[in-house]
């Protein structure tokens, strides 16, 4: 694997794989330093794609294509884990990437991803590994586990390629309808909450952490971050940096990392997952704190300095689905965005998506202020604005 070995000063072009939301902002963040950004999607119209200065619009794994990024590019990240891993190896070989191949391959397999993290000390979810008929038969007679999420080892994301099950033959059915397909059984937990531990680590073993977040999700997709997290101690805040580290630490990992925690009833914290990327959860950096994410992101890969953490302001983040483009009789209708503006300190952030559609993420909103009190407020008063039910914690 090819190191970087001294910084990398624009106006060099960066390379990223994948054209989703996230690297359209690390493209936003690279331009405003002065990089230029090259992205490699199979998507025309992908988001990041219509910002870069080039897009090479072809399949990951496509030979030539990689060869133009390896040949333009002065390092290479990624802003999808699902990107072949044995991609980011083989451009590894000749330009810096970062994270590297074998770090995203961990994040690629929920089997791998928790034997990794059990291997390093870090507590998980009791789970069984469902990869054959003979595997399901023996966690169906662990009758401990259940009741039980099932998720698929791979490709899952935003609660896709995952099933709740109650018993043993609850889970033969979600099996065989997931196409049995290699999965990870997990216990479910009495949570208190979720939590999510951000952190950049450079090159140098340099690492800056982020305020935790804590999260709530809807139908397995994150709906609100709220931070700090108003639930967290500063021990347990403490204790889930130290885990994150930790990790980033023995996956010599270069990069943004987000461990996602789940905090027991018992006040003891478990992981749940990992994201080798900017995270949706840090999204909120983009207006609360010194450093963006996604400029840690540019930082990181190009071997310059690690920003300040810092949080200037407690902030909310309302992830934005594509169903406020429908109303009550599900027409499509434009959003009231200036609505949501006359909420002091709120900034909208969109994706560039051309084709709004439910459960699809096209944007979030950042809330800001001096008291957290009054954030959850104004974020609530624009989920009503956009004719979304319940509030932050909900």
């Amino acid at each position: 694997m090819k190191v970087l070995n001294q910084s990398i000063n624009p106006p060099a072009a960066l390379g990223v794989l994948g054209g989703g939301q996230l690297g359209r902002m690390f493209a936003q963040s690279a331009q405003a330093m002065g990089y230029a950004v090259w992205v490699l999607d199979p998507d025309p119209n992908s988001p990041a794609g219509q910002l870069a200065n080039r897009h090479i619009c072809a399949p990951y794994n496509d030979a030539e294509a990689l060869k133009l990024l390896a040949d333009n590019c002065a390092a290479v990240t990624t802003e999808f884990e699902n990107v072949p891993a044995d991609v980011l190896r083989q451009l590894g070989q000749v330009v810096p990437v970062a994270p590297s191949g074998d770090a995203v391959a961990i994040a690629q397999d929920r089997i791998v991803e928790k034997e990794f993290l059990q291997k390093g000390g870090v507590a998980v979810a009791p789970y069984a590994v469902i990869r054959t008929t003979d595997e399901l038969h023996v966690a169906q007679s662990r009758a401990e586990l259940f009741p039980a999420i099932l998720k698929t080892a791979r490709l899952g994301y935003d609660g896709k390629g995952q099933v709740s099950v109650k018993t043993a033959d609850e889970l033969a059915q979600a099996w065989q309808g997931l196409n049995a397909v290699p999965c990870v059984l997990e216990k479910r937990l009495p949570l208190q909450f979720e939590v999510s531990a951000l952190l950049a680590r450079g090159w140098d073993g340099e690492v800056a952490h982020y305020a935790l977040a804590q999260n709530v999700h809807r139908e397995g997709i994150l709906h609100t971050s709220t931070v700090p997290a108003p639930s967290a101690s500063n021990e347990l805040t403490a204790t889930a940096q130290q885990a994150a580290q930790k990790i980033a630490e023995s996956m010599d990992y270069v990069g943004v990392l987000c461990v996602e925690f789940f905090i027991l009833q018992d006040g003891s914290l478990v992981a749940n997952e990992m994201a080798p990327r900017p995270h949706n959860s840090g999204h909120y950096t983009q207006n609360a704190t010194l450093t963006s994410q996604f400029e840690q992101q540019v930082r990181t890969m190009t071997g310059l300095p690690l920003g300040a953490t810092h949080q200037h302001s407690p902030t909310v983040m309302l992830n934005i689905l594509g169903d406020v483009w429908f109303d009550e009789n599900d027409q499509q209708r434009n959003p009231d965005w200036a609505g949501v503006l006359r909420q002091v300190d709120s900034f909208v952030h969109l994706y560039g998506k051309a084709e709004p559609r439910k459960a699809r993420k096209m944007g979030h909103v950042n809330f800001v202020g001096k008291r957290m009190e009054k954030v959850v407020e104004r974020c609530e008063e624009a989920m009503k604005t956009l004719g979304l039910s319940g509030g932050v914690n909900d």
